[in-house]
């Protein structure tokens, strides 16, 4: 039970249907106990046993009390509270301090988040952070770090879960190569785990349990390798990191250390560094992205101060030990527009999108067949000067966003889903196969974690009331790519995939889904509530859009040919809809009842017919 004016913790820890209540504990009535009740622990679980008289509590402490009086859980020391406290789980823990406001107040101490997260993460560091609530964010962020996967081919269709490296402090961010994995941890960590995924007799990718790993780099800001969703393509891995240099490097008469930003490039096959790229002192980055083909790749770099800069080389020389210069260039949205301020972007093989602080999006197009599929025609396009920035019309803020081959996905600040581009096999969700030449709202869905588009599919992760997460998509379903429906889908449906509920990312490649896992409670994702005037327009579209999809529901049942074929449809149409998994459940059992049903009379009459 909790307190009406309680300031309760997001319940990103409960399992569906969990009661806020603390698992620990027995008959907790806040906030008196009745009667005396000594407090034993025994394996992180609080009991408690009547007694009367005089109670020891060992450690030196006792309680005295009236046999008819009630005892208050105030009266226990808090020391000896401090100390069973420390013994319970990161989720005993949470959970507890959601019983009442005196519990609530003790377990926000530092101090015990300290010992439990020493528990979790021995060698981690942070005596001189001065960070807020430091050992708290460490403990759930080791405590819900994972990394989970789903193949797409053979028959196995359960979440597995990976190797997990004991050194890192949470999960930040992952790729998965051809062989390996790469996870970027919270202290600038970068692990190899390698020879990670193995093919099987069955030809289908399986992870390998007895993989090794081992810290590739440290003191890493960002990494990035090959755009494109198919891993084989994803020879080199590319760091961006901090690196020390030599007081006789710099000349400094102050014999004192100056630390440089570069870019080290790394074989994934092996882990080997090949080649290694140094920038003055005077230059901080913080993200690095690449694009276009091999032989002329295209490095771009976001400043400390949102400005964006970019290098070419050619990947096929890599290999070979030799030294060159390579130009930095400022990239030409930061020479048209040197006022505004770049805080994310994203890239795919032949495209580059930024996004403003203040929310604004622009987008790079280098080839004329993705400028065709993601704006619908020619106009604009300039062969001769393929960096020129185009503004996308959205009259909202966006906070984040995925950048497919030739199609996008938008997240606005009111959590509603933006599609744009290529439709050809319904990945963009909105109900049918037609291009989007402009952003276009997908009205049933709302508020996602994440969203990931692929080459010709779509994936959103979503949270539902009871804060468990799903993950819905929309496109091709070839090899399996949207589990439960293999022919795909032009509209957003709930796949079969089991999702952690910590998830935050979602990455899907060729051969697999990939799932990361890891809360972090400094970085929580708030979505603005719509004004009235958005929303009765909103709600004027939605119901158009609505009647439009009905309409081309009942001309599908139409086209049918007998009734049998009529309810296998209105099954595919009940998973297509943008309903409730009740709902869902209730219309699909109902339907088969009826086929039942149905089956039933035509063979009564087929039989009476034969008679």
């Amino acid at each position: 039970m909790a307190w009406a004016n309680e300031e309760r913790q997001p319940p990103w820890y409960l399992d569906p249907g969990a009661q806020v209540v603390p698992t620990c504990l027995w008959d907790w009535n806040p906030p008196l106990l009745q009667g005396a009740e000594l407090v034993q622990v025994k394996r992180r679980r609080i009991t408690f046993s009547r007694l009367d008289g005089q109670c020891d509590l060992g450690g030196g402490f006792s309680i005295k009390k009236d046999r008819t009086g009630p005892f208050s859980i105030l009266s226990i020391p808090p020391e000896l509270l401090d100390q069973i406290i420390s013994d319970l789980s990161v989720k005993d823990l949470v959970m507890l301090g959601q019983t009442c406001r005196y519990f609530h107040e003790f377990c926000s101490n530092e101090a015990v988040w300290k010992r439990i997260s020493r528990k979790l993460s021995p060698r981690l560091n942070g005596e001189e952070t001065t960070e807020d609530r430091f050992w708290k964010r460490a403990s759930i962020l080791n405590y819900t770090k994972g990394l989970f996967f789903q193949t797409f081919g053979g028959r196995r269709k359960t979440v597995s879960r990976t190797v997990a490296p004991h050194l890192s402090h949470g999960y930040r961010k992952f790729i998965p190569t051809k062989d390996n994995v790469f996870i970027l941890d919270y202290s600038g960590t970068l692990f190899f785990l390698k020879n990670a995924l193995v093919s099987s007799t069955l030809g289908q990718i399986q992870w390998k349990r007895a993989c090794r790993y081992v810290v590739l780099c440290r003191n890493v800001k960002d990494f990035a390798t090959d755009p494109r969703n198919d891993t084989i393509y994803r020879k080199y891995l590319y760091v961006l990191g901090t690196r020390d240099i030599p007081p006789l490097v710099t000349q400094d008469p102050s014999n004192c250390t100056h630390t440089c930003d570069c870019v080290e490039v790394y074989l994934q096959s092996s882990g080997q560094r090949v080649f290694k790229m140094t920038f003055h002192s005077s230059m901080r980055f913080k993200k690095i992205k690449l694009v276009g083909q091999e032989t002329e790749r295209s490095l771009l770099l976001l400043t400390d101060d949102g400005k964006i800069y970019s290098l070419t080389i050619n990947e096929t020389q890599l290999d070979q030990p030799r030294s060159y210069t390579v130009q930095l260039s400022t990239r030409k949205i930061t020479k048209c527009l040197p006022h505004i301020t770049i805080s994310e972007v994203h890239s795919n093989q032949s495209s580059a999108l930024y996004i403003t602080d203040s929310g604004a999006v622009y987008l790079e197009v280098h080839t004329a067949g993705v400028y065709r599929d993601l704006f619908g025609t020619l106009h604009a396009f300039d062969p001769f000067d393929q960096q020129i920035p185009l503004a996308l019309a959205l009259c909202s803020k966006v906070i984040s966003c995925s950048l497919g081959y030739n199609h996008l996905g938008l997240v606005d600040e009111f959590g509603r889903i933006f599609m744009q581009g290529n439709n050809r096999y319904g990945q963009l969700g909105t109900g049918d196969k037609i291009d989007r030449g402009e952003p276009t709202l997908v009205p049933y869905l709302k508020r996602p974690v994440d969203i990931w588009c692929g080459l010709n599919h779509s994936l959103v992760l979503s949270q539902v009331s009871d804060f468990s997460k799903e993950v819905h998509g929309c496109g091709c379903g070839a090899g399996g790519r949207l589990p439960g429906f293999p022919k795909g889908s032009a509209f957003f449906v709930k796949l079969y995939v089991q999702v952690p509920h910590c998830t935050k990312l979602l990455c899907s490649t060729r051969e697999c889904l990939y799932m990361l896992s890891c809360y972090d409670i400094s970085d929580v994702l708030v979505f603005r509530e719509l004004p009235s005037t958005k929303v009765r327009s909103q709600c004027v579209d939605s119901e158009m859009e609505g009647t439009r999809m009905c309409a081309h529901y009942l001309s599908q049942l139409e086209d049918c040919s007998n009734l049998g074929e009529q309810m296998e449809k209105m099954k595919e149409i009940i998973n297509q809809m943008g309903l409730c998994s009740y709902q869902k459940d209730f219309l699909q059992e109902a339907i088969s009842t009826l086929q039942r049903s149905t089956g039933g009379t035509v063979a009564l009459a087929a039989r009476d017919s034969a008679l």
